[in-house]
């Protein structure tokens, strides 16, 4: 596979996977994707091509940000899963994808909680709800994880109640007892969020990560792990503080990412996207994970139009692209590998996904990471 005439560096073919019995749990084999993703200490460019990424984990299975979706995703044989990180009161770095749980915990039949309810503003965005910076780490402990979107996935409603929320040094040591019983290291993805809204709150995100990293020896260059953040700021200061590999996380093209707003930044994320937007985020970090509609936009109808040059460009400044995200049901895909009326049913995201491969992208995060890593597998034995 090529890219604008030149070989494109580190890309390696995802092999086989196999489906076990009737709850389609996907197993490495021995000498594929599943052991290749990390043995050693090799770069995240030994990490075979397509990654899957397990978007919170196999959130399309299980409440996202537990230690049941991290679990089954990575028994599926995710390459890398991912954490989002928020803060408590006391400055524990927790897994959820937002600040506001609300939607994601059983906060709200706790009455003793009730009076913590309020209404805030994050990124410039009016939210009223519960948030993890004004609870004590012992007391989000006594909350339990819930399915975000019940009405989309009903069956993962199951699972309500089963776990708590994580905190990020638990993922870790959850990591590091994988990795030995597995004999290989354990990829994470790992994200900041609204780290310019938790600095200004005297609770910032980056040097508790950092400290973490380091305690767990994920801070050197060749470390099993990726950092991201949708504000480039964050990943300029994780620079400083550790040599881990870092993504650019890029929104809608008529976005600014937050950071940008509070400093007087007038560049947009379309800006960013351009040759020379893309050579200064090649200055401090080695990828990019794009929404899927700055790889092929979407017309009115939110059908794929014509794919832009986005995954050529970030390949000429030596990125890896890894964008963001495939679900498997109907409501999340492009209107042309929708099938059927429910918005719930699930569509051909096989086809979305050799659409979106064939666009020469480096890896995708997808809540379904077993039909990623099929779709990866055919794509790699068909072209």
């Amino acid at each position: 596979m090529t890219q604008g005439g030149q070989a494109k560096p580190g890309r390696r073919s995802v092999l086989g996977a196999a489906v076990l019995g009737a709850g389609g749990v996907t197993l490495g084999l021995p000498g594929t994707a599943g052991a290749a993703a990390g043995k050693g200490h090799g770069s995240y460019r030994d990490l075979p091509v397509p990654t899957v990424v397990a978007h919170r984990g196999a959130s399309g299975y299980r409440p996202e940000h537990t230690i049941g979706s991290y679990q089954l995703a990575l028994d599926m044989g995710a390459h890398v899963i991912e954490q989002d990180l928020v803060p408590t009161k006391d400055g524990h770095l927790v897994c959820r994808h937002e600040n506001d749980i609300t939607g994601t915990t059983d906060v709200a039949a706790h009455p003793e909680f009730a009076s913590r309810k309020t209404t805030k503003s994050v990124d410039g965005v009016s939210l009223t709800g519960w948030f993890t910076e004004d609870f004590t780490l012992a007391e989000l402990k006594t909350l339990r994880a819930k399915e975000r979107i019940p009405g989309t996935r009903q069956e993962n409603t199951l699972y309500d109640g089963r776990w708590t929320i994580p905190t990020f040094e638990e993922v870790l040591r959850w990591a590091e007892h994988e990795g030995r019983a597995r004999g290989r290291r354990i990829w994470l993805h790992v994200e900041t969020k609204h780290p310019t809204y938790f600095r200004g709150l005297g609770l910032g995100l980056e040097e508790p990560l950092a400290d973490l990293l380091r305690k767990y020896g994920r801070h050197k260059k060749n470390a099993p792990n990726f950092l991201q953040s949708f504000e480039p700021s964050s990943m300029r200061r994780m620079a400083e503080l550790v040599a881990a590999p870092r993504v650019v996380l890029l929104d809608a093209a008529d976005t600014r990412p937050w950071d940008f707003v509070q400093a007087g930044d007038r560049r947009t994320v379309a800006d960013l996207v351009k040759p020379e937007g893309l050579k200064w985020i090649a200055g401090f970090a080695q990828g990019i994970g794009p929404w899927l509609d700055l790889i092929i936009p979407k017309d009115a109808a939110g059908k794929l139009g014509r794919p832009t040059t986005l995954v050529r460009d970030a390949h000429a400044q030596g990125l890896v692209v890894h964008p963001y995200t495939m679900r498997n049901e109907n409501t999340f895909l492009p209107a042309d590998f929708r099938r059927g009326t429910d918005p719930a049913a699930y569509g051909d995201a096989f086809g979305a996904l050799k659409l979106y491969f064939e666009q020469g992208i480096d890896g995708i995060f997808s809540d379904n990471p077993d039909t990623a890593l099929l779709a990866a597998a055919d794509f790699a034995r068909h072209r």
